[in-house]
């Protein structure tokens, strides 16, 4: 099954439809899919709702597609380094649909694994338990959180081999795994497609069983907060 294809336009050619359930990985600006990103834009497709833990910035990585208002929902944790997702949340422009961070990354791995929900305590007696199904469970509520399977995951990696295999560089590994985990179809952007066999199989992070589509893109790998003090 080849899965290498030449960009990332072509590597989503034919996944992309109006109205869809994306799964993005990612952490602020680290470990971001941003030629999947790009080129999703440039698409066109619309009223997509994304499961990622936050939304880029104003004008990188996820924050794009909020710009360009192909976002009609966002499945997240964090929304505090992105002005207009803030703006667009709070002016009921953009569908928000809270996730403490733990609960959404299982959410995702559990929609990988097949299991179809899972209960826990984070968010009982707060805004996030609304509407869902508590148990207790040894003298403790719990609250029952629905996994997360998408239409498409798209994902960005360090290395990969042809078959899919994945190695996720330091933080860049964060949402990553478990977002790849639960789309029906998961597309990974990496920066080295190494020969088969070159990768350790103890240290392979995603298995290729996951990956359907690869593409090997190039990266700006900005900084989110730069902090600096007198020399």
């Amino acid at each position: 099954m080849k899965k290498v294809y030449a960009d990332a336009a072509s590597a989503l050619d034919g996944l992309l439809f109006d109205g869809m359930l994306v799964a993005a990985g990612g952490f602020g600006l680290c470990g971001v899919p941003e030629n999947l990103i790009a080129a999703m834009r440039d698409s066109g497709v619309k009223d997509i709702t994304v499961a990622s833990n936050n939304c880029g910035v104003d004008d990188f990585g996820l924050g794009i597609l909020l710009k360009t208002r192909q976002i009609r929902k966002m499945i997240s944790s964090y929304v505090g380094e992105n002005a207009e997702f803030m703006r667009q949340y709070l002016s009921g422009e953009l569908e928000l649909e809270f996730n403490p961070q733990g609960t959404l990354a299982e959410r995702m791995r559990a929609g990988g694994c097949g299991i179809p929900g899972f209960y826990t305590r984070t968010g009982v007696g707060t805004v996030i338990a609304e509407g869902k199904e508590h148990k207790d469970f040894d003298g403790e509520t719990y609250i029952l959180e629905r996994a997360i399977v998408a239409d498409l995951s798209i994902i960005k990696a360090w290395k990969a081999d042809d078959t899919g295999n994945l190695v996720f560089r330091k933080t860049a590994r964060n949402f990553n795994p478990p977002a790849g985990m639960c789309g029906r179809v998961c597309v990974a952007e990496v920066e080295e497609i190494v020969e088969r066999g070159a990768l350790d199989p103890d240290c392979i992070h995603l298995p290729g069983i996951y990956v359907h589509r690869l593409v090997q893109g190039t990266f700006e790998k900005r900084i989110e907060q730069r902090t600096t003090r007198a020399a």
